[in-house]
């Protein structure tokens, strides 16, 4: 489309995160504002389609309020940063998540597609507004999905200007996308999503903009679009609860059979090393069953601790990672003599959703967290922080836990006597077999309750066989009956 001033844009500059709403629902506020570039043929007007290519379905909607450079910028400060704008309008950034592994970090291809930026319909004269006084709002098929102002904002529009023109000269007609609020989410074929920016009874209009899906398949060269829980949780956005990563189903299936068991039947399939060893639980009670999601430390190196131990480190962003249904791993090098998790993350992980915490270094505040109802296995209790031995380094690596080696996406059990690493093209018929184990060893315990004698009764041998079948058809539920 051709730009609201009658000229292209030379560019359009994308603020990533701008409202404290959003940081909110991201987890992290960022210190300093960072962006990224949308191609200018990306632009659309009102009543224009979002066309979603097929094979994708995590087409976002973000309102914005986006500006439109009217004097040339260059090294500006900002207290003169807001003069070189001269329009204000309302903008929807757009972009499907199922491409955002294509080009993570330039969006080029997750966002830039064309038609994924429609601004409109009207253009606000910039110098008639208070930059602090604007309000921004959304909506989906009617339904209001984003208000917020921009008095909110972590960088003022004047700054963002002057941070920006101090590399990148701003040309006239340049659009900046000011970031967007708490409340994008996800739009489909046949809604209408609508964003519109008031100001001291000025209004752009709603900029009207329908979903539809393309007529044609994605060619098959170059990436293809590819989702995973994180994507679909960061595209739908807080107000929709995160699918569990693990089928419910399964999920108890593995915590209804005891870990022994599951240990005994991967090692009958030549796994005999699947147990994380040394690990005690808080709550002997509890049962676990979940995804890994794994956390390596390091050794501590003084020098190196302040760049990778401090602030959103690998720690903290692994707990703001986590999902429904995921297990956090962590590799602690077996060394206990440190706290690698205390209260207040554990209560982060259980609020995540977490299914369960396991470290084979130390836990600290270990009665705050045995009081809280999430299995958490560990190496034994101690009250340093871990900056006293360890580095969090990084995230979503294979690791070494308790001696066994364990993959993200890995699948782990736990009980009273410890943890097992399951792997998930085997959980299905290890539930199955372990079940049956179990069958045949509450038969055999009646057996020797009643006096008879172990030889040939366990295991279980061919004189027993008629009769464990015969006690087996009585005392199994009719649909559980294989």
């Amino acid at each position: 489309m051709p730009h609201p001033l009658g000229t292209t844009p030379s560019k359009i500059i994308a603020v990533h995160v701008n409202y404290p709403s959003r940081a909110r629902e991201r987890g992290s506020t960022p210190a300093a504002p960072s962006y990224f570039l949308k191609p200018p043929s990306s632009l659309a007007g009102t009543g224009e389609a979002i066309v979603r290519p097929r094979g994708c379905e995590l087409l976002s909607f973000e309102g914005e309020i986006a500006l439109v450079i009217g004097e040339r910028a260059h090294r500006v400060r900002p207290g003169d940063g807001w003069r070189h704008v001269r329009w204000v309008t309302a903008a929807n950034d757009a972009g499907v998540y199922d491409l955002r592994h294509a080009d993570r970090g330039s969006n080029l291809r997750s966002k830039g597609a064309d038609g994924f930026t429609p601004i409109g319909p009207r253009l606000l004269e910039a110098r008639e507004l208070d930059p602090a006084r604007l309000r921004l709002r959304t909506w989906v098929n009617g339904e209001l999905a984003q208000d917020d102002t921009s008095d909110t904002l972590l960088f003022p529009f004047a700054e963002l200007v002057a941070d920006l023109s101090r590399l990148v000269t701003l040309e006239p007609g340049d659009v900046i996308l000011t970031g967007t609020p708490a409340g994008a989410s996800v739009a489909s074929p046949g809604d209408v999503v609508e964003v519109e920016v008031t100001a001291e009874g000025r209004s752009t209009g709603r900029l009207r903009n329908p979903v539809t899906e393309a007529g044609h398949d994605l060619e098959p060269w170059g990436a293809m679009p590819r989702t995973g829980p994180g994507e679909r949780a960061a595209a739908l956005g807080p107000g929709h609860p995160p699918e569990p990563v693990l089928d419910p189903v399964l999920a108890e299936g593995l915590r209804s059979v005891a870990v022994a068991t599951l240990s005994a039947q991967l090692r009958r399939r030549g796994l005999p090393h699947m147990s994380l060893d040394g690990l005690r639980p808080t709550r002997p009670g509890d049962t676990m069953a979940g995804v890994a999601h794994t956390l390596r430390y390091l050794p501590l190196r003084e020098d190196l601790f302040e760049r990778y131990g401090m602030g959103m480190n690998a720690q903290k962003r692994a707990v703001e990672e986590l999902r429904p249904g995921h297990v956090l791993v962590m590799d602690a090098r077996r060394d206990t003599t440190a706290g690698t998790l205390g209260d207040i993350l554990a209560l982060r992980a259980l609020r995540r959703g977490a299914a369960g915490v396991v470290t084979d270094g130390g836990l600290r505040d270990s009665a705050a967290v045995a009081g809280l109802p999430l299995p958490v296995y560990h190496g034994g209790a101690h009250p340093s922080v871990l900056g006293r031995r360890h580095v969090p380094w990084d995230t979503g690596v294979p690791v070494a836990c308790g001696g066994a080696l364990v993959q993200p996406g890995d699948l782990l059990v736990g009980d009273a006597d410890g943890v097992v690493v399951v792997p998930p093209d085997l959980a299905g018929e290890l539930v199955a077999d372990c079940r049956e184990q179990e069958s045949q060893e509450r038969f055999i315990t009646e057996q020797v309750q009643a006096g008879h004698g172990i030889d040939g009764l366990y295991p279980l041998g061919p004189a027993w066989r008629a009769r464990y079948e015969q006690w087996r058809e009585q005392h199994t539920p009719e649909g559980d009956r294989r």
